[in-house]
């Protein structure tokens, strides 16, 4: 822990590797002798083409990417550009719209598959059916939990949220063969829920379904299987960089868009797809080069210097060690006081990104906030649609920020939460 900086647990844009930070700024006026800093570099220019290449190579071996048959972009648009994205550019590719084919004569329309277990879930949900998009919920995650204590009225306190995930016998999972893709956020920051590595795939087949995944905010944690995956996609402002760049990681057949040229003889004719922005456009980006507009060439930057500190510090291993480490010591401190918080998501999918919990006395939650900040902690408020606390523990946070942390939490509840 630097005693020179704000402990920064804030939930996006997040705090930074601290080394990252010093070569940053140590680059920054004058950038490899250039006698240009970094953020006034021609994006056509060899100095940033080098950037941009290196930080596609080094994401690659991180996440073990498929040198053959996986593109990597890196886009503009964010979690949220990415609702639309996948829709649109899925509805347009060529492999969608043949699988649709074989059961147009049917009357059926492929569907479009949502596992909503959070807020960003449940908005991409949203953004699908207003695009027109035949959006079908699988599973809904959510349900209400009852507090252990009463209100001042002496009436049970309900609160309402996404706090597991049910059984598969559960979901309403329609055939492989009807189901055009299915999307998935891989760790909700709101509430606090976060998917085991096999949650999805090993209930999907994923060789006959297209999975989509939005790994915004544990990119980078922990080891998964990117082959499993159609298309994966995260902005990058919470494990990788400054916001402004999106990851998407596509495999390649699913760039090949659907036209009259390449359609089976006889087959029936299906309505134009949609259109797509260009912005959004994966085969824009793919036809185009990796950088067919100007692209967020500081937060790219930034990207390339994180990859370089996950390989220098243990690659996604040591990464994946340090995040169940960080958030085990705060959940454990959590557990030891039922009487005094109450963490809501099960214990399988409580995110060790985003550890949500409240005061069962609420009117502690604003004070705790306030008096972490004398400490100088900040960002533990939880978000404004659920309140509570929320410490968010991405890659940069340390140990000894956690442990920063629990040590001016065991003194907060020594001093207002006595029995």
């Amino acid at each position: 822990m630097n005693k020179n900086r704000a402990v920064n647990f804030s939930a996006g844009p997040s705090m930074m590797p601290y080394p990252v930070l010093l070569k940053a700024r140590d680059e920054f006026l004058d950038y490899q002798d250039s006698g240009m800093s970094v953020i006034e570099l021609s994006h056509r220019s060899k100095l940033f083409g080098d950037v941009i290449t290196g930080a596609e190579q080094k994401l690659r071996k991180l996440l073990n990417i498929p040198s053959e048959g996986y593109s990597v972009f890196f886009m503009h648009g964010g979690g949220t550009g990415g609702f639309a994205a996948t829709y649109l550019n899925l509805m347009s590719s060529k492999v969608v719209r043949d699988k649709q084919r074989k059961i147009h004569n049917q009357g059926k329309t492929l569907k479009c598959g949502y596992v909503v277990s959070g807020i960003w879930s449940k908005s991409a949900y949203e953004e699908c059916v207003d695009l027109g998009g035949n959006a079908h919920v699988v599973v809904n995650c959510e349900s209400t939990v009852e507090l252990d204590n009463a209100s001042d009225a002496g009436v049970p306190q309900i609160k309402k949220g996404y706090f597991d995930l049910p059984p598969t016998e559960k979901w309403d999972l329609p055939p492989s063969d009807e189901l055009a893709y299915i999307y998935y956020c891989d760790n909700e920051t709101i509430g606090g829920f976060e998917m085991n590595v096999d949650s999805i795939t090993s209930a999907v087949d994923t060789n006959e379904v297209v999975l989509v995944c939005d790994v915004s905010s544990n990119i980078l944690t922990r080891k998964f299987d990117v082959s499993k995956f159609g298309i994966i996609y995260g902005g990058v402002q919470k494990n990788i960089g400054p916001s402004g760049a999106t990851v998407v990681i596509i495999r390649n057949d699913l760039l090949v868009r659907d036209s009259p040229e390449n359609q089976p003889a006889g087959s029936p004719t299906l309505p134009p797809p949609p259109g797509i922005p260009s912005v959004l456009s994966y085969y824009y980006f793919s036809s185009k080069g990796p950088m067919p507009h100007t692209p967020s060439t500081f937060s790219i930057y930034i990207c390339n210097l994180v990859f370089d500190y996950i390989l220098e510090n243990g690659g996604i291993d040591g990464m994946e060690q340090l995040s169940e480490k960080k958030s085990s010591l705060i959940y454990d401190f959590v557990d030891s006081n039922p009487s005094i918080f109450f963490a809501p998501v099960c214990k399988r999918y409580r995110s060790r990104m985003n550890v949500v919990f409240n005061f069962k006395n609420q009117a502690l939650d604003t004070l705790f906030v306030n008096e972490a900040k004398s400490y100088n902690i900040f960002e533990i408020n939880g978000h404004r649609s659920v309140g509570g606390i929320r410490v968010s523990v991405y890659n940069a946070v340390t140990v000894d920020d956690v442990l920063y942390f629990l040590e001016f939490a065991k003194k907060f509840i020594a001093k207002h939460c006595k029995n």
